[in-house]
């Protein structure tokens, strides 16, 4: 276990983001859980020992006086808030521009106003920044996987911008995981399992933690070399980017 470092972790309430803030609690560092829900937050950090700070991550003067509440220091900010969005149940071009406003607004705004609001207080050199993405924005999802793929493409300017400060950015990309509130579209039951099971090369569908591993390792000291890059934590379900 090393030095004991500041992590802010978003959509830290449930799923990828409670195993992400855990997994960083279990090596010893201090760890910031940000949501719109306070319970749940709040119950993370209870059981990790950290903090939780309740805020919509889409609306920018939230962000903007949130940011005092943030650490003065940050080592890792993961940005892994996304909220994904039903589909239009009216028809109408009204109701699809609507739906991919919001899609855009839960997606991307969320990484993009963390990320600019304690970008100051940032390690450097030593810095990272984790997005979460998803095999979605590679392989196509609707707005979905559109708002994703901004994610992928936004970071790497973001990449270009902190390198020369010796803070990496990167996107770990998960393809399908089980146990998450996140799917509220999609049937998650064992058959559902068994059939994204079989379109991996390991047989298995993803958990919240596999992705936890993959972000707890890119954000590591050991990662310093890795900048820009995409991370697919899919099971083989896609190769290569």
């Amino acid at each position: 276990m090393g030095t004991r470092r500041f992590v802010v972790v978003s959509g830290g309430g449930s799923g990828i983001g409670r195993a992400i803030a855990r997994a960083f609690a279990d090596r010893g560092d201090h760890v910031t859980v940000l949501g719109r829900r306070p319970e749940p937050i709040a119950a993370v950090a209870k059981e990790i020992g950290g903090a939780a700070l309740a805020l919509d991550l889409t609306d920018p003067h939230a962000v903007e006086r949130a940011r005092a509440e943030l650490p003065e220091h940050v080592d890792v900010l993961v940005n892994n808030a996304g909220q994904r969005m039903p589909l239009p149940t009216e028809p109408g071009l009204a109701a699809i521009a609507d739906h991919w406003r919001r899609m855009y607004d839960h997606i991307v705004l969320p990484a993009v106003l963390l990320t600019e609001a304690p970008l100051p207080r940032l390690a450097r050199p030593g810095g990272r920044i984790v997005s979460i993405g998803s095999t979605a924005g590679l392989r196509g999802n609707n707005a979905y996987g559109a708002a994703k793929a901004a994610i992928h493409t936004w970071n790497h300017t973001l990449a270009t911008r902190v390198g020369p400060d010796g803070i990496t950015a990167n996107v770990v990309i998960p393809g399908y995981i089980a146990d998450t509130e996140f799917a509220f579209d999609m049937v998650q039951d064992a058959a559902e399992h068994a059939r994204r099971a079989e379109t991996t090369l390991v047989k298995r569908v993803g958990r919240p933690e596999d992705v936890a591993a993959a972000v707890v390792f890119v954000a590591s000291p050991e990662a310093g070399y890795i900048c820009g890059e995409f991370v697919n934590v899919s099971g083989g379900h896609v190769l290569g980017r």
